[in-house]
């Protein structure tokens, strides 16, 4: 093996070294990256660089040569049905992104006893493609639109608009209880900690953490439970479901900060799953001038379990 070069283009500009190698080499243990970088072994225009350096156009990357194990050098293939599922779940596709309506159990990364994530799947769906990268991160047990930007220049517009509040993100979810107040504008702070088992939980703290703030509008009261439309104005981990649960109306289905005795009843009118959807997305990217307005419609099982407690009498 010998040493090669790659010159910087357009979709690796802004991006960090590390994170660069890193999906160069694939399935190479991330200590032996951070190490060959610490050695000087790669260089950017002839130059030592630190893991965080970002790359800038043009600039020539010195690669060198890594031994990879037999059993990593080929990166298992996603399951056909899994393919299947993600191509059929293509709401929208242009030059600049990819619209998903991603199904309720798939993960979005590989990791953590997940073999195939969704983002590795589409890049095995689509090998031509030079750039693609998630926009945001949805939970594995939430549906809903899910972006993938096709260059970098446009994940780097659409981070921006995220952080600037330029893109409206809505969700429908489904919670425990008749909602009383109305239009609630509710901020809390929020910091990860250990659920048990190897899951991440979050919890509601005084200070010191990330602030989550949502706006929480109700569709439809029923006898024991609240359809509402959900505004995130911030995109913490499990932003909606800890602030519900902090409110007292958890949300249906949801098996961490949810209220277990209600979850068993709403189980047996055929709620399997959490009831929560990412279902509205709307934007303007400045590269090409385009508005997007996009909508994800309530997947069949969650409309079932509606017309359900529609029905039901208590």
């Amino acid at each position: 093996m010998a040493v090669s070069f790659y010159t910087v283009t357009e979709h690796e500009a802004g991006q960090r070294i590390d994170n660069f190698l890193i999906r160069h080499f694939k399935k190479v243990p991330k200590s032996v990256i951070y190490r060959i970088v610490r050695k000087g072994e790669v260089r950017v225009d002839k130059k030592r660089v630190k893991p965080d350096r970002k790359l800038v156009i043009g600039e020539e990357i010195r690669i060198p040569p890594v031994q990879i194990s037999a059993e990593t050098r080929v990166q298992p293939m996603a399951p056909a049905t899994l393919l299947e599922t993600i191509e059929h779940s293509i709401l929208l596709e242009d030059d600049y992104l990819i619209v998903l309506n991603k199904p309720a159990g798939l993960a979005v990364h590989g990791g953590s006893g997940v073999k195939h994530g969704l983002i590795e799947a589409f890049r095995q769906l689509r090998p031509q493609l030079p750039f693609i990268e998630l926009v945001h991160r949805l939970d594995r047990d939430t549906s809903g639109l899910l972006l993938l930007a096709k260059s970098r220049v446009v994940l780097n517009a659409l981070h921006e608009l995220l952080r600037a509040g330029g893109m409206k993100k809505h969700y429908q979810a489904l919670v425990a209880g008749q909602w009383r107040d109305g239009r609630q504008h509710v901020i809390m702070e929020l910091e990860r900690g250990s659920g048990g088992a190897g899951r991440q939980k979050v919890q509601v703290v005084a200070h010191q953490a990330k602030t989550a703030e949502s706006i929480f509008i109700p569709e439809t009261v029923f006898a024991d439970c609240t359809l509402l439309d959900v505004q995130i104005l911030t995109g913490r981990m499990h932003q909606i479901r800890v602030q519900l649960a902090q409110m007292a109306h958890p949300v249906l289905g949801d098996d961490r900060y949810g209220d277990f005795t209600v979850n068993r009843i709403y189980k047996k009118l055929g709620l399997k799953r959490l009831f929560l959807h990412a279902a509205h997305l709307d934007f303007m990217l400045t590269l090409n001038g385009q508005r997007y307005r996009l909508q994800a419609p309530l997947p069949e099982a969650l409309g079932r379990v509606l017309q359900q407690v529609k029905q039901r009498k208590l």
